[in-house]
């Protein structure tokens, strides 16, 4: 899925469990070594470029010309440190266009630019507009495009000191059995601006927890499954909209593992400028997952 993949990703261990009350990890060293790791790529990813931690603005075109810069009377108004007057971009047949003033120095991969059609983030690399510290580039969801701004100097990503998250224990390395579908599933995912994506599963996951049976379908997404859950965990020591986790494939027999230390949080648990999906109706699992990222802040 395009618009999950627009979605998508210290090293000190006591940063990412800040609040686990000291309990002693129940998982091999080996484990443990793998899921520091895994967390500080995490990390690294959302405080890179192209991050989730220094979003700054997303702001929704109408149809036609739409100025943009620091002026109060522009139609998208940019950061009080830029321009008072940098462009204009202009939406005709879902297709954008930015026509940048002679006075102000936007570069794209690096060379001034005074007009250029842009690619939006559905086509797998999207244009990037770039002015100082600031990028910006054209989102699509459903029908609306929209402006994306980072600030490569934000706040956010100077003060992050890492994300609270349950003790490691392997207990939640859970074997599951992938079943296919007789036909495709569709499902419908809703998002946190009120569109409804639709995707389909070729299947689900079937596992065990504490005497149980549960079941949750995955999306396609190359050589792994992306799963959006949520849990009894959700809206009270994880983000309400739910998380995301990556699963292995399943072998020739249908087996594989779902680990959910892995679980993280979507973008939207950081940050108000992004478009997070949230779990489909089928994916909301009636038990709390103590296990992966616990919600940020007060998001």
């Amino acid at each position: 899925m395009k618009f999950i993949n627009a979605i998508l990703f210290g090293t000190l261990f006591i940063f990412l469990t800040s609040c686990t009350g000291g309990n002693k990890p129940h998982a091999s060293k080996e484990y443990l070594q793998e899921m520091d790791a895994w967390r500080a790529k995490r990390i690294k990813n959302l405080k890179s470029e192209t991050g989730w931690l220094n979003l700054v603005g997303l702001n929704w075109l109408k149809e036609g010309e739409n100025t943009f810069g620091s002026g109060k009377n522009n139609d998208i108004i940019f950061p009080e440190d830029t321009p008072e007057q940098i462009g204009t971009f202009v939406l005709k047949n879902g297709k954008v266009t930015v026509n940048i003033n002679q006075n102000v120095d936007v570069e794209i991969n690096g060379k001034k630019i005074t007009t250029s059609e842009l690619e939006n983030d559905l086509h797998g690399k999207p244009t990037v507009l770039s002015w100082k510290n600031y990028r910006w580039f054209i989102i699509k969801r459903a029908d609306r495009f929209g402006v994306r701004l980072r600030n490569l100097e934000a706040k956010l990503v100077k003060e992050f000191k890492g994300i609270e998250s349950y003790p490691v224990d392997e207990k939640w390395k859970v074997p599951a059995i992938f079943v296919r579908y007789k036909t495709p599933k569709l499902l419908e995912i809703p998002t946190i601006i009120g569109t409804i994506e639709e995707d389909t599963a070729k299947g689900y996951l079937q596992f065990e927890l504490e005497g149980n049976q549960f079941t949750l379908d995955p999306i396609d997404s190359g050589d792994k499954f992306f799963i959006i859950f949520a849990d009894k965990t959700s809206g009270k020591e994880t983000y309400g909209g739910g998380r995301f986790l990556y699963v292995p494939k399943p072998d020739s027999s249908g087996k594989t593992v779902i680990d959910f230390n892995k679980a993280y949080n979507p973008p939207c648990a950081f940050t108000k400028y992004a478009t997070c999906p949230l779990p489909p109706k089928d994916n909301y699992l009636k038990i709390a997952i103590t296990a992966g990222e616990k919600n940020y802040g007060e998001h």
